[in-house]
């Protein structure tokens, strides 16, 4: 399904995305350059399908049944930019690994772990988590254990409900309102919860304002 997307956001949402690289260790991650956004959720939480609906482009992040695979940080940004000197792209999109997988090898968890808290504590560009949260589920205990880590690392986050549309209609304000509460005394949480669907293109355009104007794109 095709998203109406306003003139405000073109220059960004409008173009298409490519894919530049995947991050398995701190040594891999490109220059600091573009202000960078992430999305951080369980695995199966629809974080592939959401960055490709955002995007416009469904074969953009790759989406896979199989839990846990991604497992590197994957940054996208929009094409039409060298990406050298004053031509970089005005901002990155991150795709970072998917945790709550049981199945996953121990030291695959510890790896993931170490990685992303790495990143979170130590990148100067990373502008804002958002974490996905399913909205069939509401935020569980592995989510509360993340939000942790990024409330230590002083990491701006957002949580972003997605696949309302498995939900009955009437439900998505109370899980709103029960999320809100759950990170009311959160130091690091933006004190908003944005609610999507991929599937039906339900509140993209919310979360791309939101995006824009976290990294100062905002008309």
């Amino acid at each position: 399904m095709t998203t109406t997307q306003s003139t405000d956001d073109k220059p960004v949402f409008g173009r298409p995305w490519i894919f530049i690289r995947g991050v398995p260790a701190m040594k891999f991650l490109p220059p600091e350059g573009p202000l960078e956004i992430a999305f951080a959720g369980r695995s199966n939480v629809g974080k592939s399908s959401l960055i490709n609906a955002l995007v416009g482009q469904n074969g953009l992040a790759r989406t896979s049944n199989t839990p846990g695979r991604t497992q590197e940080l994957n940054y996208f940004v929009p094409d039409g930019y060298s990406g050298g000197g004053d031509d970089l792209p005005p901002m990155a999109l991150v795709d970072m690994p998917g945790y709550g997988y049981a199945k996953a090898p121990k030291e695959n968890v510890e790896a993931w772990t170490k990685l992303v808290f790495d990143y979170l504590r130590g990148r100067a560009t990373l502008k804002r988590v958002y974490v996905l949260i399913d909205s069939r589920h509401g935020i569980k205990k592995n989510d509360e254990e993340v939000l942790s880590l990024l409330d230590k690392a002083a990491m701006s986050y957002q949580i972003v409900l997605t696949k309302t549309d498995k939900i009955k209609e009437a439900g998505v304000p109370r899980l709103i309102s029960e999320s809100m509460e759950k990170i009311r005394k959160r130091p690091a949480a933006y004190p908003e919860v944005l609610s999507t669907s991929s599937e039906k293109g339900k509140g993209l355009d919310d979360l791309r304002a939101a995006i824009l104007k976290t990294v100062g794109l905002e008309a």
